[in-house]
């Protein structure tokens, strides 16, 4: 069963909590973070992205980089702009994206669980992105970034959640700039707090990373790295815990550079072999499993994937594999998603705008839209040992960093 604690935040004083709050240090590059945080001293962008601070020519890996995150988080603090939670409490994080609500319990998870599969994986680590993290919270002893986990939905949690809500005023009330709406409440009763332990304990046998497998993986590793000079807290990492019931998944599209020497005569004339092919008046968005869009040369095609093409098992199944196995590998070459160089991702949240874009500028050759996993698929997968494809899955909304952070 899944043990999660309480933990004493460290988080803004409510007046400055929306100037805080920042996306999520993986969803933005350097520049991206300058521009961002540039009118800003308040952004915690200062300490996820802190090679912001430094010049240009900084590597953002290097040393000098987590320890100016260091340097940063002192700062916040001494100036007053983040304070610690006199005690160890929980709290329910509520987000509003186009008028609809998803509320989580943020809570610390324990780190034995992530190593004994209690909480379980479906994609791959990159060591070169472990390693950012590992160094990251090494150095200025902290979790800044917040792991997404979800679980099958429990009717008692929900309504001690909902009641909660319903009865306290909340911590902190804002709406981003990108018009998300991000509410705290923090649950300081005692009481509560032991209902809702027991109540995961008793009740919620899994948990599931649906975003962060990275940051899960570099604090179990921090944890196992300082050995005995791991402090208690250290056990344990950052998460917001969602029921299913309130997931969306949005699709993860691809881009190529290039059609592996292929016209795109020939590529159309490949396709034809595991789907079915037409051409297509407007931007096409899969309404379906086994449906896929393909932009390229200014028009938009049809796909859908004949059935002697796929696998019906968890993994062979999803869209993600059958365009991998079918277009990217078969007639594209391109056999390993997560190291080759001729193919980006780009996240539904852009839309299919983002992919004429950089299609018709000549960056991209083309493009292929993807129908969403989902929460019962990411479960089979997980459920089952085996891992998805990269890029698989992209949730929205996503959790602000900055607003609870949890020193280890």
């Amino acid at each position: 069963m899944s043990t999660i604690v309480p933990f004493q935040a460290l988080r803004p004083v409510p007046d400055v909590a929306g100037q805080v709050a920042s996306r999520p240090y993986d969803v933005l590059d350097s520049r991206e973070a300058r521009e961002e945080a540039a009118d800003n001293p308040y952004s915690f962008l200062h300490i996820t992205k802190s090679e912001i601070d430094l010049p240009l020519n900084v590597d953002s890996h290097s040393q000098e980089v987590y320890d100016k995150a260091k340097e940063n988080l002192q700062s916040f603090i001494e100036k007053g702009i983040l304070i610690e939670e006199e005690k160890p409490c929980y709290y329910v994080y509520r987000l509003i994206m186009n008028g609809r609500h998803q509320t989580g319990l943020v809570a610390c998870s324990s780190v034995d669980d992530y190593d004994n599969g209690i909480i379980k994986k479906h994609e791959l680590t990159r060591p070169e992105k472990e390693n950012d993290r590992i160094n990251h919270m090494k150095t200025i002893r902290a979790q800044t970034g917040n792991v997404f986990l979800a679980y099958r939905s429990v009717a008692t949690i929900d309504g001690l959640i909902e009641e909660w809500k319903a009865k306290h005023a909340p911590l902190y009330d804002f709406t981003a700039n990108d018009g998300i709406s991000h509410t705290i409440w923090r649950v300081d009763d005692d009481q509560t707090i032991a209902a809702i332990s027991h109540l995961f304990a008793d009740e919620v046998p899994a948990t599931y990373i649906a975003d962060g497998h990275h940051r899960a993986a570099s604090a179990a590793k921090v944890r196992h790295a300082l050995g005995t000079s791991a402090s208690s807290a250290a056990g344990y990492f950052l998460t917001t815990l969602f029921p299913s019931s309130q997931l969306h998944i949005l699709d993860y599209n691809r881009l190529v550079h290039d059609l592996n020497g292929h016209s795109m005569e020939e590529l159309l004339d490949g396709l034809q072999k595991d789907f079915f092919v037409g051409k297509v008046d407007k931007a096409f968005s899969p309404g379906a499993l086994h449906e896929f869009g393909m932009y390229i040369d200014g028009s938009w095609y049809k796909l859908v994937a004949k059935e002697s093409s796929y696998s019906t098992d968890p993994i062979g199944i999803l869209d993600v594999t059958i365009l991998q196995k079918n277009v990217l590998d078969k007639l594209l070459a391109i056999k390993d998603p997560r190291t080759d160089k001729r193919i980006e991702f780009v996240g539904g949240i852009r839309g299919l705008a983002e992919l004429e874009k950089r299609v018709d500028s000549g960056e991209m050759k083309a493009a292929f839209s993807l129908y969403p996993v989902s929460i019962q698929q990411l479960f089979d997968i997980a459920d089952s040992g085996q891992v998805m494809p990269p890029k698989s899955t992209w949730f929205e909304p996503k959790l602000r960093d900055g607003l609870l952070t949890h020193l280890i």
